[in-house]
C-alpha cells in the first residue's frame, strides 16, 4: 500500500507537477497539501484543474508554466505530538531538477528544529529508499513517562462503625450482636502500608525531562496496644483486646469489666471500653474512650463514651441521668432522661426525654413510641407512635445536625468579636502612622507600644481567619444535610409537633401511616 504523491517535473515544453496515484488501497493526494505546496514555492494552479486531476485517481501531469522546472530540493511538514512523546513529519520529493537530499542531512535538519532524543534512523532509510511521500512517518520517540500510584493503608477490621441492632421476628431487638466490635489478639495484623510508588521520568523528543504525577504518600497511624514493624509497613496488636480506628489512627483497648457500678467501685474513668455485667446506680458516672456496655439497668447516673453506649435494659434517668455518646446510643427504653450521640440513637420507647443524634433516631420493637420530651436528629426520626392520645407534649426535630448548629452559633459569635477587637485597634494604629506623616517625633516607648498593638492586631487577624475558615467548613456541612424526614409506622398524636430545618408544623388531628417532610417551604404530610 502506498500513498498517492506530487512532484515537480519537466514537460517538453516548461514543467508541471505530477500526481502519482495511490496503490493497493493508499490514500489519495489531498488537495490542500498540494496547494499548500505550490504557494510556498509561489507557484500557481486553478485548484478546480488540481482536483480535477487528483480524482482520476491515475497519474498525470498539471502543466504550472513554461519555462524550466525549478529546483526545489525535499520538504517536509514536521509535527510534534502534544507532551513531545512523538514527532511526524510528510516528506515531500524533490523536482527533478533538484539535488537530492541525504538521510543525514535529513537527520541534521531535525536536529537543528530540537528533535534531539529518539530519532528512528532506519525509519527514515527505509522512507527515503521506498520514497514514501504524502505519508505519515514517526521520525522520532520519546521515553514514556511511567506514571506512580498513590500510598494505600489496608485495614484488617471492620472500619464501618455504622451497624445496627437487629430487629427479631417477634419486634425485639437484639442489643447484644451489633458487630460493633472488633475484637483483636495478641499478633494479630492490623494494618499494612503499601509505600507510593513514585513512577519513573520520561524523556521528550527535545530531549526534556518529563516528570510524572505527583503521588499522595500516607503513613500508619497509631495509638495505645500497638505495634509498628520496623520497615513502618505493618502494624500488629500489642494486647487482646478490640481495635478501632478513630482520626485514621489505629488503637487498640483493653476491656474493664465490672459487676455494677455503684458505692464499691465510685465513679469509673477508663482509656477503653467498660462493660458492666449488672447495673449503674444514680449519681454515679461512668467515662470511657472507648465504648460502654451495661447489661442491666442504668438509673440517674452520668455515661460518657468517645464510642458507643449500649444498655440493654434500658435507662430510668430520674429526670438528672445523662448519656453522651461520640457514636451511637442503643437502649432498651430511654426515661426522663437526656442522651446525646453523635451517630444514631435505638431504642424500643423514648419517654419524657431529651435525645439528640448527629444520625438517625429509630425507635422500633414491640412498643416503639416517643411521648414527651423533644427527639432531635440530623437526617431521620422513625417511629410506631408519636405523642400520645392524651395529647403530650412532644416535640420531634430533624434537620442539620444540633451539634453542627451549636458551633456554627458559637463560630459566628467568636468571628464577630475578633472582627470587633480589629477595629478597636485600626485607629491607634491609624493615628501613629498620621502623626510620622506629620513630622511628629515618636519616642521609643511609643515605638513599644505600637509594636504591641501590630503584634495584637496581626494575632487577631490570624485567630479570625481560622475562625472564618470553621464557618466556612460548618456553612457547607449544614448545607449539605437535605432530605430530612420523619416517619410514622403506626400513628401520630395531637400534640405533637414536627420541626423540620426552619419551618415547622403543629399536629392538629391523628394520622396513621405516614411521613413528614419539607415541600415548597412547609412541612407536608405523605403516605408511606
Amino acid at each position: 500500500m502506498g500513498n498517492g504523491y506530487f512532484m515537480l517535473v519537466s514537460e517538453p515544453v516548461g514543467f508541471g507537477l505530477k500526481i502519482i496515484a495511490p496503490v493497493d488501497g493508499g490514500e489519495k493526494v489531498r488537495i490542500g497539501e498540494a496547494t499548500n505546496y505550490l504557494s510556498q514555492n509561489k507557484l500557481n494552479c486553478d485548484p478546480s484543474v488540481l482536483k480535477n486531476a487528483i480524482d482520476q485517481n491515475q497519474d498525470t501531469v498539471v502543466h504550472l508554466g513554461n519555462v524550466p522546472c525549478p529546483a526545489v530540493r525535499l520538504t517536509y511538514n514536521l509535527s510534534v505530538e502534544e507532551g513531545g512523546m512523538s514527532a511526524t513529519v510528510r516528506l515531500y520529493p524533490a523536482s527533478q531538477t533538484a539535488e537530492k537530499m541525504s538521510v543525514q542531512e535529513f537527520i541534521k535538519e531535525l536536529e537543528a528544529k530540537q528533535i534531539r532524543y529518539g530519532i528512528k534512523e532506519e525509519r527514515i532509510r527505509e522512507a527515503f529508499a521506498n520514497q514514501e511521500y504524502c505519508t505519515d512517518i514517526v521520525v522520532a520517540e520519546g521515553k514514556a513517562v511511567r506514571q506512580g500510584t498513590d500510598a494505600k493503608i489496608e485495614y484488617f477490621f471492620n472500619t464501618d462503625v455504622k451497624a445496627k441492632p437487629t430487629v427479631k421476628e417477634d419486634g425485639s431487638v437484639d442489643f447484644f450482636n451489633l458487630n460493633t466490635i472488633n475484637n483483636c489478639h495478641t499478633g494479630d495484623i492490623l494494618a499494612k502500608l503499601t509505600p507510593a510508588d513514585l513512577g519513573d521520568s520520561g524523556i521528550s523528543v527535545q530531549g526534556t525531562t518529563v516528570k510524572p504525577k505527583i503521588v499522595k504518600n500516607a503513613l500508619l497511624k497509631y495509638g495505645n496496644n500497638v505495634i509498628m514493624s520496623e520497615d513502618k509497613r505493618v502494624l500488629t496488636a500489642k494486647v487482646n483486646g478490640h481495635v478501632t480506628l478513630v482520626d485514621e489512627k489505629v488503637f487498640v483497648s483493653n476491656v474493664l469489666q465490672l459487676e455494677n457500678v455503684d458505692i464499691s467501685t465510685g465513679n469509673i474513668e477508663y482509656e477503653g471500653s467498660v462493660t458492666v455485667t449488672g447495673n449503674v446506680q444514680s449519681n454515679f458516672s461512668v467515662k470511657a474512650k472507648g465504648n460502654i456496655i451495661v447489661n442491666g439497668l442504668v438509673e440517674g447516673a452520668f455515661l460518657e463514651a468517645e464510642g458507643d453506649i449500649i444498655i440493654a435494659r434500658g435507662m430510668a434517668g430520674m429526670s438528672k441521668g445523662e448519656l453522651k455518646a461520640g457514636g451511637n446510643i442503643v437502649a432498651k427504653f430511654l426515661e426522663s432522661t437526656k442522651a446525646t450521640a453523635g451517630g444514631y440513637i435505638a431504642a424500643e420507647s423514648i419517654l419524657h426525654s431529651t435525645a439528640i443524634a448527629g444520625g438517625d433516631i429509630n425507635v422500633d420493637g414491640k412498643r416503639g413510641f416517643i411521648s414527651g420530651g423533644r427527639a432531635c436528629a440530623t437526617r431521620m426520626i422513625s417511629a410506631k407512635t408519636i405523642g400520645s392520645p392524651m395529647g403530650t407534649s412532644t416535640i420531634v426535630e430533624v434537620g442539620a445536625d444540633p451539634v453542627v448548629k451549636f458551633n456554627l452559633a458559637q463560630a459566628q459569635k467568636q468571628a464577630a468579636e475578633l472582627s470587633k477587637d480589629i477595629k478597636k485597634l485600626d485607629p491607634v494604629i491609624t493615628s501613629f502612622v498620621n502623626k510620622r506623616k506629620q513630622g511628629v517625633e515618636i519616642n521609643k516607648k511609643q515605638l513599644q507600644y505600637l509594636a504591641s498593638i501590630l503584634q495584637a492586631r496581626e494575632q487577631k487577624l490570624m485567630e479570625y481567619k481560622k475562625v472564618s475558615k470553621e464557618l466556612g467548613i460548618l456553612q457547607e456541612m449544614i448545607e449539605m444535610q437535605t432530605n430530612a424526614q420523619v416517619i410514622v409506622k403506626d400513628e401520630i398524636y395531637p400534640g405533637a409537633k414536627i420541626v423540620i430545618e426552619d419551618v415547622s408544623m403543629a399536629v392538629q388531628r391523628s394520622m396513621q401511616y405516614c411521613k413528614f417532610v419539607k415541600l415548597h417551604g412547609d412541612v407536608k404530610m405523605v403516605g408511606l
